[in-house]
């Protein structure tokens, strides 16, 4: 009754100004969490994502609202070794293409050169998947200081042309999940230590979060993606991690899923945007 009232009070607000769709949930752009879960209430959430209980899906779908868009998630296993298939083709699109693989030690560096490129480049090739909401220039620099800062460089992948311009990138970091869980949400008085231990001391945490893939869309389809994983996996193994997650992705993006090729997975995972009619 009370999930009913609430969204009854949404589509009278939303008529009352004209709209004829009330659609989500979506965040306000692609790094705020997106989709309600429907499968997967089992499984360990990244830092990404947020969790429901299994009766909020079906309180929408009794009051009519019905699926929009379905994103899915992956676990992944780290193989032992880089497959030496892979290490050929990697290096052969190398070669084929004249592109390079960039790694940095300074975060500050890496904002400097090409912190800017990232984010533009994010845009650019998430512009055309569902609910896409470009980041602002002002977006674009807050995020830059609040990712840069804390990330394991070494889990940070840039593939650039012979002209040094950024085409691909890969972001991963240890996962906060079960830090997160363990301080349940606080960061203080001691949460704090619980997360650098997470993110800075692996020995206990062997799970990773792989953030996310960008490929400019003129190079994507031509095995890029490949020169991603070729840089991260051996880093992945010398790091320990045995195990990755990946964040939702779009069930019908069918060339993100392929790169999974480079893993034994399994999709445990799927949250669901959906759309109810208001209009009269």
């Amino acid at each position: 009754e009370v999930s009913s009232l609430l969204l009854k009070t949404v589509e009278e607000w939303g008529r009352s100004k004209g709209m004829e769709y009330i659609q989500g949930p979506l965040g306000f752009t692609d790094f705020d969490a997106e989709g309600m879960l429907i499968e997967g209430f089992d499984q360990l959430s990244t830092m990404a994502t947020i969790y429901n209980y299994p009766y909020y899906p079906q309180h929408l779908e009794k009051l009519g609202f019905e699926k929009d868009a379905d994103w899915v998630e992956y676990k992944l296993t780290v193989p032992e070794s880089l497959p030496d298939k892979h290490r050929r083709i990697a290096e052969l699109i190398l070669q084929k293409h004249n592109l390079k693989i960039k790694k940095y030690t300074s975060s500050k560096k890496l904002a400097n050169d090409y912190g800017q490129a990232m984010f533009e480049l994010i845009n650019e090739a998430y512009q055309s998947l569902y609910g896409f909401s470009p980041l602002s220039p002002k977006q674009i620099e807050q995020y830059i200081k609040m990712y840069l800062p804390i990330v394991n460089l070494q889990m940070i992948s840039l593939v650039t042309d012979a002209e040094n311009k950024l085409i691909a990138v890969g972001l991963s970091m240890p996962s906060l999940s079960k830090a997160l869980q363990k301080i349940k949400g606080k960061l203080f008085p001691f949460g704090w230590y619980h997360l650098l231990k997470a993110l800075y001391f692996k020995r206990n945490y062997k799970l990773l979060d792989l953030l996310l893939v960008a490929v400019k869309p003129e190079y994507q389809g031509k095995g890029v993606n490949a020169l991603l994983f070729y840089d991260l996996l051996p880093i992945y193994i010398k790091l320990g991690f045995v195990a990755g997650e990946s964040n939702p992705e779009l069930e019908l993006n069918e060339k993100v899923q392929a790169q999974w090729s480079y893993f034994e997975s399994k999709q445990h995972k799927r949250r669901r945007a959906y759309i109810k009619k208001i209009a009269d």
